[in-house]
């Protein structure tokens, strides 16, 4: 299995903890917007991260590849076959893709990726209008989150990974899980935190870590 793209990126890592999860080994490959490198492209055809080669069979689109190796690798079950948990698996999945991600990435590029990794430069006032956004969503999600377990009750699922993957990312700007505002929000991420398949990814991911804080 080979994965394009950056730790860095949620959509990424979110497609790095499943396939650990699932005990499926992968290689990371670099791509992302404006790479010209052909095998990228060939999985990637609009050069978004991140993207996958699997023996062949190229995809790309986080949740479009979750969803393929939910069914092509079934074990363990990340996206459930009950129809209201399968739902929800989905709804926790786009919330995060495009509801956190929709207001906190303005801060990740604008501040980070934009000046700092890419050297174009960032737009403070859309960083700023990101910061507006995110306590709605964030106050909400405090009130949705269970006390325990996971965010469709006892299943594990790839709403739980994604929403977290989003956190993770956002923790670059400052605007990780503020356990002193929203405990429970903690309290849960603290438990996905705690899984082995995503101590791993973290591991591999913590040489990036250290360098981007050190800018």
């Amino acid at each position: 299995m080979k994965l394009y793209g950056a730790m860095l990126s949620p959509f990424v890592r979110k497609v790095a903890v499943v396939l650990t999860e699932k005990g499926i080994s992968f290689d990371l490959a670099r791509g992302g917007p404006g790479s010209s490198d052909p095998e990228f492209l060939a999985c990637s055809p609009l050069g978004k991260i991140p993207a996958i080669d699997d023996d062949g069979f190229q995809l790309a689109d986080s949740t479009a590849i979750a969803v393929y190796l939910d069914a092509q690798y079934p074990e363990p079950r990340l996206i459930p076959d009950e129809a209201r948990l399968r739902g929800k698996a989905v709804f926790w999945d786009e919330f995060a893709d495009t509801v956190l991600g929709a207001s906190g990435l303005k801060i990740l590029f604008n501040r980070l990726v934009g000046p700092k990794l890419i050297k174009t430069g960032g737009d403070e006032a859309i960083a700023l209008q990101g910061e507006a956004e995110l306590p709605r969503w964030l106050d909400w999600l405090e009130t949705a989150v269970p006390d325990e377990g996971w965010l469709l009750g006892e299943s594990f699922s790839l709403g739980d990974i994604a929403v977290a993957s989003m956190f993770r990312t956002l923790a670059y700007v400052g605007h990780g899980v503020d356990a002193a505002a929203r405990p429970k929000t903690a309290a849960w991420y603290a438990r996905v935190a705690a899984r082995p398949a995503w101590a791993a990814v973290a591991a591999q991911e913590e040489p990036i870590a250290q360098r981007i804080m050190a800018m």
